[in-house]
């Protein structure tokens, strides 16, 4: 299941990023999303949704919540 698809409130563990753009690898693995790591779904918006990785809380696309497997 993409992080798309996820439900508002629960905690999922990232199981994989399925992007072939090492520069947005990068991104995210700075942010702290990486396989193994824990992310929250805040809330879904019209462009894409707001979750929390670790102490943050980010917006993001619907193309990339949609290449975040958990």
């Amino acid at each position: 299941m993409s992080l798309a698809e996820a439900q508002e409130g629960v905690e999922y563990i990232v199981k994989d990023i399925q992007t072939d753009d090492e520069e947005l690898d990068a991104f995210l693995f700075s942010l702290g999303c990486y396989s193994g790591e824990p992310i929250t779904v805040i809330s879904h918006k019209k462009g894409g949704c707001v979750v929390s990785i670790k102490d943050g809380r980010y917006n993001i696309d619907k193309q990339l919540a949609a290449a975040i497997l958990i």
